[in-house]
């Protein structure tokens, strides 16, 4: 059974929870009003071959978070990750953690990328099912007239986190 210890972090967006395991690979982020949303992640990745137990301190990954909300947006690149997913979900999230915090990225641009380009649905299948948000960026996904599309933390957290990084201009 896997033990992922919870760490709870005050962030400007609101409680962030994060899920790491024992050897401190981020496993999980999300937000506390979307907990929901975390667990049936957590099911799709890991069935129910896991458990959940409290931190006692931060983990390292905590702590690289909070220093990316305090403005070192190249903490989050230090962070180590596991995450289970589809060959093509693994691919697809390899590629956004490539994308530079300040640039931005369509959903049709990352399929060719990925030498895919007709499979811009799978592209965007495989960032709603990332079950770790801004570490792996799946904030700088956006739709080819360049607008905001949707962001599992809702739009209002898109857009503080491209403005935060730069990609955005604040209203």
């Amino acid at each position: 059974m896997l033990t992922l210890i919870l760490d709870q972090l005050l962030t400007p967006l609101g409680t962030a929870l994060i899920l790491t395991d024992k050897t401190e690979n981020l496993r999980a982020l999300d937000w506390s009003d979307y907990e929901d949303r975390m667990y049936r992640l957590l099911r799709l990745h890991y069935g129910t071959d896991y458990e959940i137990v409290e931190g006692m301190r931060l983990s390292k990954a905590s702590l690289l978070i909070g220093k990316y909300f305090a403005g070192d947006l190249k903490a989050i690149d230090k962070i180590k990750i596991a995450t289970n997913g589809t060959p093509f979900q693994k691919k697809v999230w390899t590629a956004l953690r490539k994308i530079p915090a300040g640039k931005t990225i369509t959903y049709a641009a990352l399929a060719k990328k990925l030498g895919a380009p007709g499979a811009v649905r799978a592209v965007g299948g495989a960032n709603g099912a990332n079950p770790i948000g801004v570490v792996v960026p799946c904030h700088r996904m956006i739709g080819t007239s360049g607008k905001l599309t949707g962001y599992g933390g809702g739009l209002h957290r898109k857009k503080y986190l491209l403005e935060h990084e730069g990609a955005l201009k604040a209203d």
